[in-house]
Order: structure tokens, then C-alpha cells, then sequence
């Protein structure tokens, strides 16, 4: 690939990061609304729609370019890809804990949080369950490395057709999430080549694709087909295409900077926008309380997204910037001193020359 592609690709990767991270937050601010308020809102049925599509594509650009990673040996590879993700899981799972339920510590003392703290290194903590599975995956991928692909895809299919209902969210979401994680590791070619397609094609092309997309999803989701075995595995994928179609239309208009930007902060978002969207929530309902409550999710929803954006810019160059930044103290990996380096000192003698 050229290198003008290459960066298209980048570009239309952030589009879809930033597509699926602003979903996933309109979706826990509007399920946690109606639970609030005890009835359904308008915005209930566009988080129906999006249900198909919302994770698989999340999961799928989440493997996209581990390929260039997964040679690594263990020790590096488990220092990145595993207590990399549990360093921010078990900071924020903490995090939440005494924020969130500080209820249970008052009213059901300290061992009935203490417990409710320690379940959750087993059983994902609330909206954090994403970066648990995250990792769990990446280990599974390179252990199978000498697995036959095919193999493995076929398996995982299996498990999201079934579907496994064990009542354990780590062993039910393995299995109705990993096929698409892996098929963004084992497909990631053919995920780029079919992006650069669509990039040829015209931003009307592209529009009327979505828009038949869209409706067809949305016939499938009103009928209740979409849930069924089988269509659930093709919608998911179907939908993914449609979401990396519609990153790479949004970076052909270069017109929507604030949806890529999400997507390239969309760990930032994704590990704080509860805290955001639940103090929002709370206060908005008991202020407002006759405002509709379509709005009262839509607000929650922008809290959610731009809250951990503000909270990134106003810590990253403070103390308090480990939130979101891991410290050098939890990496097995320490990066080498640059006058240590021997390539560093043999690049200065040749400058020197």
C-alpha cells in the first residue's frame, strides 16, 4: 500500500473507534434513564438497531492490527497486551467502587463491599467488562497461534451460534463475542483491502449502501429476527462492514474531527464515561424532572463522551495523569535510557562524523 492509503486507513479505523465508543455510551446512558424512570424513551429503539453491530465491530477493530504484535515473545506481549489492560481495569474498577457504591458500604457495611469489590476480578465490573474480555482474547490468539485459523474461526462461530447462557458474563461473552476478534486478527487484510474499495467508491455510493444497510438492519432487529442463531453472526459482521464503510465515508468528508478524536481517545472514554453519565443522570432527572427523557439521555450521553475528554486534558500533565496513562512502575518492559542505548550512541558518532 501506499503511504497515502496507509493513512486512510488510520483515518477511517479512528471514524469507526469513534462510531462504536459514542454508541456504546448512548446506550448505557439511555438503558440507565429508562431504569431510572421506570419506562422506555424514544432513543430505545435506535439502541435496538444498533445492537447487532455496537460490539462485533468494536471487538473487530480491536484485533485489526495485532498481527504486527503477536510475534512479540510472551513476556512482551503479556506486559502490553494484558496487564496493560488489567493495570486500567483493576484503577478504574477501584475507581468506581467508591464512587458508585458507596450505598452498599453505608447500608450493608464494609464485608459486603469488600465482597462486591473482590467479585469483580472475576466477574467484569459494571461498563468495564470490554477491557477484561480484551484481554482474555489476547492471550487466547497467542496461545492458538499454531492452531489452523480456519480452525479457530469455525469454533468461535460455533460459540457465538449456540448461544452459551451460563450466567457468567466472562464465559457468556467470551463465546458471543471472540469470533469477531479474531476474524479482525485473521481477516485484517482483507478488512483493509475491503476498506480501500470503499474509498473508491463516491460519497453518494457509499450514502445509498448505509441507508439500504441500515434499513434491512432495522427490518431484521423489528421482526426479531436479528437475535435469531446463524442471522445474529451474519448481522453482526454485516454490520461491522457497515461501520468501517461509514469511517472510511466520514473520512472522505474530513467533516466530523470530533468523532475521530473519540475514537482515538476511546480508551480515555470508555473507562470514565459511567461516572460521567450516571452524576449527569442523577442530577438532571432531580432538577428537570418534567424534561422528556429522550433529551435527559442525549445529555447524559455528552457528559459521558466529552466528560473523560476533559478529564484527559485537564490530568495528562499532572500527577493524576496515571488515570489514563500507565506508569513506568507497572510495566515489566522499561524503556531503555537513551544514553544507554548502544543504537542511540552509533547513531551520534555517525552524526558527529
Amino acid at each position: 500500500m501506499v503511504k497515502t492509503s496507509e493513512h486512510s486507513r488510520i483515518a477511517w479505523v479512528d471514524y469507526a473507534k469513534g462510531i462504536c465508543i459514542i454508541l456504546v455510551v448512548m446506550m448505557h446512558s439511555t438503558l440507565g434513564v429508562e431504569k431510572a424512570a421506570a419506562t422506555l424513551t424514544w432513543l430505545h429503539p435506535f439502541i435496538d438497531w444498533a445492537k447487532p453491530f455496537r460490539m462485533p465491530d468494536f471487538f473487530l477493530i480491536s484485533g485489526l492490527f495485532l498481527s504486527s504484535r503477536i510475534n512479540k515473545d510472551w513476556r512482551t506481549y503479556f506486559d502490553t497486551k494484558v496487564l496493560h489492560f488489567a493495570y486500567f481495569y483493576i484503577l478504574w474498577m477501584t475507581i468506581q467502587a467508591f464512587t458508585k457504591d458507596v450505598g452498599i458500604l453505608r447500608s450493608e457495611g464494609f464485608s459486603s463491599f469488600a465482597f462486591n469489590y473482590l467479585q469483580g476480578f472475576y466477574e467484569p465490573y459494571g461498563t468495564l467488562w470490554f477491557i477484561y474480555l480484551l484481554a482474555i482474547f489476547f492471550v487466547v490468539t497467542k496461545a492458538m497461534l499454531r492452531v489452523p485459523p480456519l480452525l479457530v474461526f469455525t469454533a468461535a462461530a460455533l460459540l457465538e451460534i449456540a448461544p452459551v447462557a451460563t450466567g457468567f458474563m466472562v464465559i457468556d461473552e467470551f463465546a458471543s463475542r471472540y469470533v469477531y476478534f479474531f476474524a479482525g486478527y485473521w481477516m485484517a487484510k482483507q478488512i483493509l483491502q475491503f476498506a480501500d474499495n470503499v474509498k473508491t467508491r463516491t460519497l453518494a455510493e457509499i450514502a445509498v449502501g448505509l441507508c439500504v444497510w441500515g434499513v434491512g438492519n432495522f427490518a431484521f432487529v423489528h421482526t426479531g429476527l436479528a437475535s435469531w442463531p446463524v442471522l445474529s453472526l451474519v448481522l453482526g459482521f454485516v454490520g461491522a462492514s457497515a461501520v468501517v464503510s461509514a469511517g472510511v465515508f466520514l473520512s472522505k468528508t474530513n467533516m466530523a474531527g470530533a468523532i475521530r478524536y473519540c475514537g482515538q481517545n476511546s480508551i480515555v472514554i470508555y473507562l470514565s464515561f459511567s461516572l460521567f453519565m450516571a452524576a449527569t443522570r442523577t442530577v438532571v432527572l432531580k432538577t428537570a424532572p418534567g424534561l422528556d427523557l429522550g433529551i435527559v439521555s442525549l445529555l447524559a450521553t455528552i457528559a459521558g463522551v466529552t466528560g473523560p475528554i476533559l478529564l484527559f486534558w485537564v490530568t495528562r500533565n499532572t500527577k493524576f495523569a496515571f488515570l489514563f496513562r500507565r506508569p513506568e512502575w507497572s510495566k515489566l518492559e522499561k524503556p531503555v535510557k537513551r544514553w544507554h542505548s548502544a543504537s542511540y550512541v552509533k547513531q551520534l558518532n555517525s552524526e558527529i562524523r
